[in-house]
Order: C-alpha cells, then sequence, then structure tokens
C-alpha cells in the first residue's frame, strides 16, 4: 500500500512540471507569461541568487529576468556565487541594493551619482544576509538603499519587516529612480499583481506557505502599535555629560538635551536640533556621540527648542522610544502629556528582558535602514524606528 501512495505521489509530481509554464514556473492555466512586457532598462541589473530560491514556486527573480533585456541571474551555492562573485569586473559605478549602515538613499542622489550597474541578492531575508555575510567582495560594494513609501503588496510570501520589498518590487523602485524614463515598469508591476492575485485565489496553498514563516508575535503590543502607526513619533535625545551636577547648579540646560532627532512615522516627518549647552561640550564626548563641534553651528536655546518642539507636536500624536532616559528628557522639553510608549517594556520573549537595542535587533533579524539624523542620535532613532515598525508588522500578523 505504501509503495502504491509514493507511486502516485511521483506520477501527481510529473504530470505537474508536464502543465507547468517553464518561463514563470506556475501552472499552465495560471501562467502569466503574456502579461510580462519587455523592457529594454539602460541599468544592467546582475541578481544573485541564493540556490533555494531557483525553484521556489513564488519567486520573483525570474519574472525581471524574462522582463529585463539588461539583466543576468547567477545562481549556485555559496561557493560557487562567491567565485562568480571574484571574476566579475564591478567598478565604482556598481551599487549593491542592500539596506544598512553607510547605504545612500537612492531617491536623494543625484543623476551623476546613480549607479550604472545593479547587484540584488535574491531569496529570504535570512539567505540574503548570509551571502552578505559569507561573500566579502559584496561588503567591499558601494551599498544604496530604498525608502518605500508603502508595504510589500506581495501577500503570497511574508516579508520580516512591513518595510521589505519583494525582489521584483525593490528592483523596479530602483529602476524608477536609475532611469524614470523607461518604458513598461508599470506594466511589469502589473504582471506581478495579477500573478499575486491568481495565487491568492488559492487560498490552501498560500496558507500552507505563510503557516510556515509566521513569526510569533510580542506578548504585550500597546493597541497603538497594532494600527497605521499615522501618528507615531518615535523620539531619542543626548543630554550633556554631568547632567545631575549641572542641574543641582541651576543651569538652564542642566536637566535637556543637547541634541533631539524624532520623525512622524505616518508622514515621515523629521525634527531634528541641536540644543545650546550650558558649557562648551570636550571633544572626547562629542567623538562618544559621534557628532562634530560644526553640528552646534546653528544650536537653539533651550526655549527656542521647546516653541519649536511644541510646534512639531500634534494633539494626537504617541511618542514612542527605547532609551529610558527619554522619559525624563520628555518631562524637561515638553511632550509628557502625551502618550507615551517605552519600547523597551514590550514583552518579546517571556521570560527573558530585552538587552541593548542592537542586540535586540539582531536577535530578530532587524536590519535598521540609514541614519535618520547626525550621529550616534541619528543611527539610535532609525534602529528605534524599525523595532517600532517590526511591532507593527508583527501585530498585522
Amino acid at each position: 500500500m505504501l509503495n502504491a501512495q509514493v507511486e502516485q505521489r511521483k506520477e501527481d509530481w510529473r504530470e505537474d512540471w508536464r502543465t507547468r509554464c517553464y518561463d514563470c514556473y506556475r501552472p499552465i492555466d495560471r501562467c502569466f507569461c503574456d502579461k510580462i512586457p519587455t523592457i529594454n532598462n539602460r541599468t544592467n541589473v546582475l541578481i544573485f541568487q541564493h540556490m533555494r530560491e531557483r525553484f521556489h514556486a513564488f519567486n520573483t527573480a525570474r519574472i525581471l529576468r524574462k522582463s529585463l533585456l539588461n539583466s543576468r541571474i547567477v545562481v549556485d551555492h555559496m561557493e560557487g556565487l562567491a567565485k562568480a562573485f571574484a571574476l566579475m569586473p564591478f567598478s565604482v559605478e556598481t551599487g549593491l541594493l542592500y539596506p544598512g549602515d553607510g547605504a545612500e538613499l537612492l531617491e536623494e542622489l543625484s543623476p551623476i551619482e546613480m549607479p550604472k550597474q545593479l547587484v540584488v541578492l535574491d531569496g529570504t531575508w535570512h539567505h540574503t544576509k548570509t551571502l552578505f555575510r559569507d561573500i566579502p567582495q559584496l561588503r567591499g560594494l558601494r551599498k544604496v538603499r530604498l525608502a518605500p513609501a508603502q508595504p510589500s503588496r506581495y501577500g503570497i510570501r511574508r516579508e520580516p519587516h512591513v518595510s521589505f520589498l519583494s525582489t521584483l518590487e525593490a528592483t523596479v523602485a530602483a529602476l524608477r529612480c536609475l532611469e524614470p524614463e523607461t518604458q513598461g515598469l508599470d506594466q511589469l508591476e502589473a504582471a506581478f499583481d495579477s500573478m499575486v492575485e491568481s495565487q491568492l485565489a488559492h487560498p490552501r496553498s498560500v496558507d500552507s506557505v505563510r503557516r510556515k514563516h509566521r513569526p510569533r508575535a510580542p506578548l504585550n503590543i500597546p493597541k497603538v502599535l497594532r494600527n497605521n502607526l499615522q501618528n507615531v513619533v518615535v523620539v531619542y535625545g543626548e543630554t550633556a555629560p554631568g547632567t545631575g551636577a549641572a542641574a543641582q547648579a541651576g543651569h538652564e540646560n542642566g536637566r535637556g538635551p543637547v541634541y533631539w532627532v524624532a520623525e512622524r512615522l505616518g508622514t515621515s516627518e523629521r525634527f531634528e536640533r541641536a540644543i545650546l549647552p550650558s558649557s562648551v561640550l570636550p571633544e572626547s564626548f562629542l567623538g562618544h556621540l559621534a557628532l562634530a563641534e560644526s553640528a552646534f553651528s546653528e544650536a537653539v536655546s533651550i526655549d527656542t527648542f521647546r516653541r519649536e518642539w511644541g510646534s512639531f507636536l500634534q494633539p494626537t500624536d504617541t511618542l514612542a522610544y527605547y532609551f529610558s532616559n527619554c522619559t525624563r528628557l520628555l518631562d524637561v522639553i515638553g511632550g509628557s502629556s502625551h502618550l507615551k510608549i517605552y519600547l523597551k517594556s514590550i514583552q518579546l520573549h517571556r521570560g527573558k528582558k530585552n538587552g541593548t537595542l542592537e542586540e535586540l535587533l539582531a536577535a530578530l533579524q532587524v536590519v535598521p535602514g540609514g541614519a535618520h539624523g547626525q550621529g550616534r542620535a541619528g543611527k539610535r532613532l532609525a534602529s528605534s524606528i524599525a523595532l517600532t515598525r517590526y511591532l507593527n508588522s508583527c501585530a498585522l500578523d
């Protein structure tokens, strides 16, 4: 009986591949090749694909390869990809589409700064991180990134973060920046949407994929983070050394910040100010904050800062922060009447306290985007925003 079942499964598999399109790898009745446009793109697109993605039913890199005339896919196991990469004639005009520290935002580059070749890593987020880690030459490439205005429309496969995109979506978004005049990108996205809609019409197969990768949601996500984050403002502030003594001495800014950054997630409005300290900040301390002395060339008084911060805030805003000193700072500068969320208090793992923000993001496999401001403050704000969006994506699951 068992042998008969095995043979039947083999026959079903053979029948499946006899009725499958070898271009898009979808069943014949769901083939969408006639919707995929031919695009004469100027920027060379080189896709390094993890071997496990090659025959994945929902992989989008093969759609790109079929559509983009100036593109190529290199697929292999890690060792083979590393060897292939070493033979590639990359130049200073090559850009690796990968988020993280040092990545330049494509939308902010001038035409002359745009890369002429785009390297894209294709695979799950775990696969792409492994490729980046294990192929040293990748880390030597100039990195560029995107700032998606909306979440991925790829409802078939779950992304680990609300701001992550599929390979096709990310590549199309990059090409819109690199060569906005190129025709066919809208049609390519429409073909992608058609594929997604067709597959979502078969919920059993989609649900089986989703169940395998569904993350366990944190235990106590506040209700406001379960919504669309429209009025969530993430904040971070730096204080001067010797704050306690300065406060006791009665200095005007003894208890306040010397540098403050914030961002409203719904609109991406950013607030960044340097505040006049009560005394000259030591050079060693500026180095600790990763700030140059010039960052304080336009510093404002604490009273001016309070007025500007009050004008930025809206009555419906919720203030989110990971670092505990922000509680006291908000009492000093204003905003204490707003709803506040201490992100570090959200229980991500039962019975285990959260460590540093960097350790927590590493454990969650969440990579923050580029700095959202100058110095350490900008990086810490970016990390706090990444955690906030991660919590939101878990709640939406």
